[in-house]
């Protein structure tokens, strides 16, 4: 078994925590919680790449992974 890194985002969402992997379009999931969000897209992601046909298709993200805010002025 292989283990691979993704680049998760897990952001809040009405009620819940909505959990997702840039690299693998489509692979989303929520959770009650951080930690169930963290849960559940660990295996949604496990799930994303075990229905993928070709494991050459699995990305691989290069390092390095660089996220920040930004401050930009809007006009009202």
């Amino acid at each position: 078994m292989t283990v691979r890194q993704f680049t998760v985002i897990i952001e809040p969402d009405e009620d819940a925590f909505h959990a997702y992997a840039p690299a693998l379009p489509g692979c989303h999931t929520f959770g009650a919680t951080v930690e169930e969000a963290q849960s559940n897209i660990a295996e949604a992601i496990a799930l994303h790449i075990e229905c993928m046909e070709d494991e050459e298709l699995i990305p691989i993200e290069r390092e390095p992974l660089f996220i920040t805010r930004l401050s930009v002025p809007v006009a009202a």
